[in-house]
């Protein structure tokens, strides 16, 4: 029987949060590898990895959160997803599960106090329930700032030139 992505999320733990992201953003998850870091990057980018030869930009979610960094174990992973144009990874502490989530148990972020949105529902679009629990669902898409997507698309540009140049 063919099953649909739709209202699948893969779920995820940073800190004691867990976090959902559409399935339909996701391209793999890998483990966690070796980074090289860039010079002059904002702090939650934390560099560039390859991928079976493809070069891919990541960021530190949780550091993208404004969380204490932890350091990466063997339950580190990196969620590779596409946004528009652009791979990038989203290095995570842990996978938890991917789980359906009907738009019916999605509620919207609660407004806390009257400023425009909050640090913590700038990424957060809705508060998915699932059972006795709640993930909190990120946009993707909002975890980079435009001069990020300008940055990355530099920096992507770059390591393919210098890949294309080593071959």
């Amino acid at each position: 029987m063919y099953m649909t992505q739709q209202n699948k999320y893969v779920t995820f733990r940073s800190g004691k949060e867990y976090f959902g992201l559409k399935i339909e953003y996701v391209n793999e998850i890998v483990v966690y590898q070796e980074i090289t870091q860039v010079p002059e990057t904002p702090e939650y980018i934390k560099g560039l990895i390859n991928l079976r030869g493809k070069i891919i930009p990541v960021i530190d979610v949780r550091t993208r959160f404004k969380m204490e960094p932890v350091e990466y174990n063997d339950r580190t992973c990196i969620i590779v997803v596409r946004l528009q144009e652009m791979v990038i990874g989203l290095i995570v502490e842990q996978i938890a599960e991917v789980v359906e989530i009907l738009p019916e148990d999605i509620l919207d972020p609660p407004v806390l106090g009257k400023e425009e949105k909050s640090v913590e529902n700038k990424y957060v679009y809705g508060i998915g329930q699932v059972g006795n629990s709640v993930k909190l669902l990120i946009d993707p898409e909002k975890l980079l700032k435009d001069e990020d997507i300008s940055l990355l698309e530099d920096m992507e540009e770059t390591s393919e030139e210098a890949t294309e140049e080593g071959e």
